[in-house]
């Protein structure tokens, strides 16, 4: 089963929690067992399994990589002036694979899905989620 999951973003570059998002398209799937492989299209963009409960985290993250690949001195900047938001995004990845176990995402406790954004804000996003089921219920 595949879906297309659509979010907006409202900053330039920002971590959104798709985490329900996720869950609701395994829902609708009926699927108890097997895994979600998310891919995040677009070349400035990408997925990241991380702390839910604290949002410094997310921040911390955003403000890690504007430390590590700063705006404004790649050559790609002369094309569009977002050539960081194209390292930062082939950094952290386009994918993540995550179990379904008995119908619900297998996120620890302290864990959800969030869409990165390093080139925003932008009306729609998407987020490709290809479900694989491994055993029948």
């Amino acid at each position: 089963m595949q879906s297309i999951v659509t979010i907006q973003t409202n900053s330039r570059e920002e971590l959104v929690d798709i985490t329900s998002l996720v869950q609701k398209t395994i829902d609708e799937s009926g699927i108890k067992s097997g895994i979600i492989s998310l891919f995040a299209q677009g070349a400035t963009a990408a997925l990241m399994v991380q702390e839910n409960w604290d949002k410094s985290v997310q921040a911390d993250v955003v403000n890690l990589l504007r430390k590590l690949i700063p705006k404004g001195k790649w050559l790609h900047d002369a094309q569009d002036g977002n050539g960081d938001s194209h390292l930062k995004a082939g950094i952290v990845g386009p994918s993540e694979t995550i179990p379904i176990i008995d119908g619900v995402l297998g996120l620890s406790t302290w864990q959800n899905i969030f869409f990165c954004e390093f080139d925003g804000p932008r009306n729609k996003r998407n987020i490709v989620c290809s479900i694989i089921e491994t055993e029948k219920s």
